[in-house]
């Protein structure tokens, strides 16, 4: 079984036991069927926007040959899928997930509490570690103990330098203190941790604008990335939030976690579809090295395994 399979293997199962459900005597392409792959789209949490178009674009396609085999059809919904996930500079170099022409290459990691933002976080840094990267962490989450203490944690077990302060102190001052010690140890990477919450908007959003404004006093481009953490299996509450980060600060990339766990692994192309952001990362498991980079053809291909076309 591929990485990914593991990964997509809850949301292929129950996708295509309704789909095979709902082609079960049929040998033409009606509007039942299309009804019945409408409710498979819905039901793996892709959102109904695009799973509209998705419809939309198969009947046209069908329009011409209504009798086509189950093999067909599945290939048809591969390619539109393959071409919602295709976006202008979508996916990451699975070889090199980030561009360290810039160094150090900044990221600034969002998303709200429970997530497994923090957690990967520190898979990042474990990933870049291994492929000899010098990394710097920032613990701006300055209002959660637990926050700084799992990051030091993370930070001890990568080998990555951490950055934090006392709890309760200014997340910007942590960052451009953060910032400032990876120019000096020229360090190819700083990942700075952000407080999770979304209960102003406003908080938020002058918060982040806050941490960005200072880290530029040290590197006027910084950050390079800003990376917001999404867990699959919370379904259309990730869209929800999606649009509160995106609000809130230009999201450049996502890490989809706990996509092994659930279903709803159709998320990640409804977000993708309707935010235009690419996945450069999806979470398969709780080990150090169950965060991959996102390839989205193995992603396409694993969603459509043989295997349970059958």
């Amino acid at each position: 079984m591929g990485i990914f399979d593991k990964g997509v293997q809850k949301t292929r199962r129950s996708f295509f036991e309704r789909l095979s459900r709902a082609v079960a005597g049929k040998s033409r392409v009606d509007d039942d069927l299309l009804d019945a792959i409408e409710e498979a789209l819905v039901a793996s949490d892709m959102g109904v926007d695009t799973t509209l178009k998705i419809i939309d674009n198969l009947e046209e396609r069908v329009r011409s040959d209504k009798y086509m085999s189950l093999d067909e059809l599945t290939e048809m919904l591969r390619d539109e899928i393959g071409r919602l996930l295709d976006i202008p500079d979508g996916g990451a170099d699975v070889a090199e997930p980030f561009d360290f022409s810039k160094k150090p290459y900044v990221i600034m990691v969002v998303g709200v509490n429970g997530v497994g933002k923090t957690t990967t976080i520190g898979k990042i840094a474990s990933m870049l570690r291994s492929r000899g990267k010098k990394v710097v962490l920032g613990a701006a989450d300055t209002f959660r103990a637990a926050a700084v203490d799992q990051l030091t944690i993370w930070a001890e077990r990568s080998g990555a330098d951490i950055v934090k302060q006392n709890m309760g102190a200014d997340p910007a001052s942590v960052a451009f203190d953060t910032v400032k010690s990876a120019a000096a140890k020229g360090a190819d990477a700083v990942l700075i941790d952000t407080a999770g919450r979304l209960h102003n908007r406003i908080d938020l959003m002058n918060e982040l604008t806050k941490i960005r404004n200072v880290m530029r006093k040290v590197i006027p481009d910084a950050p390079h990335e800003v990376l917001l953490v999404l867990d699959a299996s919370t379904g259309q509450n990730a869209f929800q939030q999606a649009k509160e980060f995106s609000r809130a600060t230009d999201i450049t990339a996502l890490a989809v976690t706990k996509l092994d766990g659930t279903a709803k692994g159709g998320v990640v192309i409804g977000i993708v579809d309707q935010f235009k952001v690419p996945v450069k990362f999806i979470g398969i498991g709780e080990g150090v090295d169950d965060l991959k980079v996102f390839d989205k053809k193995e992603f396409v291909d694993s969603l459509f395994s043989v295997e349970d076309l059958r």
